[in-house]
């Protein structure tokens, strides 16, 4: 299996999180079971500025039991769940020959499995990462199936509580991988988005996590960054009014354009979570920073009293947090009047910040 070259880096032990967000574009089904549009799709992605695509590997056969059924958004799609999943489900070799398209266009290919059974199908496609549906967080066959493949696991937490997802959490840190808060309802109302689930995510469990966003708005991948996110899906498709179950949920590529450009203008403006003066705020640093100063001229060896100094600008000085340990210290030479004491001018209790 070789290196992929896309790979993301999610976390950061050093810094704890990276100044940049990892686009995953889900193609998913939206591609009506037609290769053809699903490698349209994938240039689409690419020219948005999407970092990875996401496709689907599921047959109907290995997946639902007799009892299976329909979910709610996907009423009206198909006489039943079997005949949808036929329709809309592309063939490990269909799947092999997008992952050329994906590689030739610069993304990364990123696959979710269903069953068991899929994950050998992931093996021969030398995907860079697998994502795992919601359902599946819970799923510990299959996870742990999957973790044999040595790529990040990408694990999608909606319809879970935050108690249940202790394996999955274990399966994303020691791949490399992420936890997705994420709510299965198609679309989410703004209301549901529930983006304070990413910290609580990280709090909980001290790994990477990202937003597998199903709600309608262009933003909220941006919204997302600013919480926490490191890693964004977002739902793809060539026509929101086409027939299928994710195309309402989904956005066309101008749309994902608007969305991905948002998610990197947020980035950029988080950055590393750390707190330090930055070099484009240096020079206010040191103009409107305040420093000790001498009230009057002062000889050599005089012993310095509180009436002898003033706090003013600029901050070259002994910093004004300094001025009560400079009370009693001698000065080394005498100084003028009306300017910042620095620390060679003061035989005990002076330094400069």
């Amino acid at each position: 299996m070789s290196t992929p070259a896309a790979t993301p880096e999610f976390w950061s032990a050093d810094a704890e999180r990276l100044a940049k967000v990892w686009v995953i574009a889900e193609i998913g089904v939206n591609h009506d079971g037609d290769p053809a549009r699903a490698a349209e799709l994938i240039g689409a992605a690419a020219d948005v500025g999407a970092d990875a695509v996401k496709f689907q590997l599921f047959q109907p056969d290995r997946l639902l039991s007799a009892e299976a059924g329909l979910a709610g958004y996907q009423d009206g799609q198909a006489d039943d769940v079997r005949a949808l999943l036929d329709r809309l489900m592309l063939s490990v070799n269909q799947l092999r020959e997008l992952r050329g398209v994906a590689q030739d266009a610069g993304v990364a290919f990123v696959v979710t499995p269903f069953s068991v059974p899929d994950v050998a199908d992931l093996g021969l496609l030398d995907v860079d990462a697998v994502k795992f549906a919601s359902p599946d967080a819970v799923n510990r066959p299959l996870l742990d199936a999957a973790s044999g493949l040595g790529r990040p696991m990408l694990i999608s937490t909606g319809t879970c509580e935050l108690g249940e997802l202790g394996v999955a959490a274990e399966h994303a840190a020691r791949s490399g991988g992420a936890l997705l808060q994420c709510v299965s309802s198609y679309p989410t109302p703004d209301n549901e988005a529930a983006l304070g689930a990413i910290a609580a995510l990280r709090q909980r469990f001290g790994v990477a996590v990202g937003y597998s966003d199903h709600t309608a708005a262009l933003d909220t991948g941006a919204l997302a960054v600013v919480a926490g996110a490191c890693v964004l899906e977002k739902h793809l498709t060539h026509d929101r009014g086409a027939q299928g179950p994710d195309h309402a949920a989904s956005v066309e590529p101008a749309g994902l354009r608007e969305y991905v450009a948002a998610a990197r203008r947020a980035a950029a403006m988080v950055g590393p979570i750390e707190k330090t003066c930055r070099n484009i705020e240096r020079d206010v640093r040191r103009v409107s920073r305040q420093s000790v100063c001498t009230a009057r001229d002062l000889p050599a060896g005089h012993v310095l009293e509180r009436s002898d100094l003033v706090v003013k600008r600029p901050g070259t000085g002994l910093p004004a947090g300094r001025f009560e340990s400079l009370v009693g210290a001698k000065l080394r030479r005498g100084v003028r009047g009306d300017v910042p004491l620095r620390a060679e001018d003061v035989a005990e209790g002076g330094s400069s910040e």
